[in-house]
């Protein structure tokens, strides 16, 4: 049965069509505090401290207040839409309620930017901490990034159970290499010498002791973007929506957990990283191994790249829980039809997304070798850990901003949905998130060195958006998360 609404028509595909596309509950609150800790917590070891050489230490601090003040916004905000909505569409599924199937595909759509890239960028980090362990060549790189996609694409079919328990026992690893570091380099601190040896030129200043701000308050605006690594990807928790057991009581308690998880690590790895005698900022800002440089300062050279091969948990942790959550975002497209819909078969037994997990690491992985072999080992890398971390961020901030503003509309349009948790900041913090999130991207645009990323972004919305006003839009399956938002419609007019 075909039904057709404002230039968008309809599927309903029937019983054998779910069938092939269903997920496995499993998931309690400690899972999801995982999944949620888990995705974030490479940012904790790589990809933050390039935001040292755009406003110093003190710029980069103040960058992070501002950055975490938008995160208790969003993660609030999902916590409240997040059991109220709780369908594997996630952001997309959000604003397709509050703003139609067009809001919900570009939403969507910003989201996939995120999730395609983020493990891309995750695994050329995962690449540098192998090269610097075992001195092999930057060429030898690519292989690094292949065998990484073989294993936890592979992890992530196996199944949801394994999927789940693998994110809890890397997460938990993760969180105590962290530990380590800081009980270790706590008694060895200097703060004034180390974290404070950025002029305002951007060169050295060998005795250390600069400014809190050298470069100002234009500096900390233009290190938002790399404060963003810190808890980029915690939002991905509503995709798992499907697979918890109680996603109504749950998901909540997982997202603030999580939160105030990574508001303790990120402030401590902050402070502690530069201030080591032999590190500092300075050479911080140039780092993709920033956690490893820590560790050389610690420990005979030996005894850190051992530490480091352990440190590698935590990019692995992160690595592959954004795996899973790619594969949900394209699973939750593809199933409602704004996707080609062979993506979202699962597996038969396994119940898990294989295709799309597969086709997303394609895109990701592809990417990446097209940049490394177009633009050598050295261009190449420095595009893949700069720009193509930029543009993840990008189209992480264009999916806040969808998000804060379907939370806005949900509570307008749609107060009578039943809300299991109610953000305690209400709409004030989703104006927060909407206003941090378009500073940021602001930036991100003035910066001329990543603003060939912002272009990248901007072609890849323009193809999709191209596709659904063509193709898509007239191929929409009445999914669960579709049969609500259309339900929604109808009780209020």
């Amino acid at each position: 049965m075909n039904k057709r609404r404002h230039g968008i028509r309809y599927t309903n595909a029937g019983d054998e069509y779910f069938a092939k596309r269903g997920l496995q509950k499993y998931a309690g609150v400690w899972s999801l505090w995982a999944l949620g800790v888990g995705a974030v917590i490479s940012g904790h070891y790589s990809g933050w401290n390039l935001g040292l050489a755009s406003g110093g230490w003190g710029g980069m601090f103040v960058a992070t207040v501002i950055i975490a003040i938008m995160y208790l916004g969003l993660t609030f905000s999902i916590a409240e839409m997040s059991p109220a909505l709780p369908h594997t569409g996630a952001a997309y599924s959000f604003a397709r309620t509050a703003m139609g199937p067009w809001g919900g595909f570009i939403t969507g759509l910003c989201e996939n930017v995120e999730y395609i890239l983020t493990p891309a960028v995750i695994v050329f980090f995962i690449g540098s901490y192998l090269t610097g362990i075992f001195e092999t060549s930057d060429s030898f790189q690519p292989i690094w990034w292949i065998c990484g996609y073989i294993i936890f694409v592979g992890l992530n079919i196996i199944g949801v159970e394994l999927s789940f328990k693998v994110t809890v026992v890397v997460t938990l690893a993760a969180l105590a290499v962290l530990a380590t570091f800081w009980a270790m380099a706590i008694p060895n601190i200097d703060f004034g010498r180390w974290a404070l040896n950025i002029d305002s030129n951007g060169s050295e200043l060998v005795a250390g002791h600069g400014e809190f701000l050298p470069m100002g308050m234009g500096g900390a605006l233009a290190a938002l973007p790399f404060a963003v690594w810190l808890f980029l990807a915690i939002e991905q928790l509503p995709l798992a929506a499907e697979e918890s057991v109680d996603p109504k009581r749950d998901m909540p308690k997982g997202i603030i957990l999580g939160m105030f998880t990574l508001l303790v690590s990120a402030f401590l790895i902050l402070l502690l990283n530069p201030s080591l005698p032999g590190v500092g900022s300075y050479a911080l800002g140039q780092s993709a191994e920033p956690l490893l440089d820590g560790f050389k300062a610690l420990f005979e050279v030996g005894t850190a790249k051992a530490l480091a091969l352990v440190a590698i948990v935590g990019l692995i942790a992160s690595f592959h829980t954004i795996i899973f959550a790619q594969g949900r975002q394209i699973f939750s497209l593809s199933r409602a039809g704004y996707f080609p819909t062979f993506l979202s078969v699962t597996h038969g037994t396994r119940k898990t997304p294989q295709v799309a997990m597969i086709f997303g690491a394609i895109i990701g992985l592809s990417i990446m070798l097209v940049i490394f072999v177009s633009l050598g080992a050295e261009t190449g890398s420095a595009v893949i850990g700069g720009t193509l971390l930029n543009m993840a961020v990008f189209g992480a901030m264009c999916s806040y901003i969808a998000q804060a503003v379907s939370f806005i509309l949900l509570r307008k349009h749609h107060s009578h949905i039943e809300r299991p948790y109610r953000s305690p900041f209400g709409n004030p913090g989703a104006w927060i998130t909407v206003i941090i999130a378009l500073v940021t991207i602001f930036y991100q645009v003035s910066d001329p060195t990543y603003r060939a990323g912002v272009v990248g972004v901007a072609i890849w919305f323009g193809v999709g958006i191209l596709y659904f006003a063509l193709v898509g839009r007239h191929r929409l399956v009445l999914s669960p998360e579709e049969e609500f938002a259309m339900r929604q419609r109808d009780e209020d007019s």
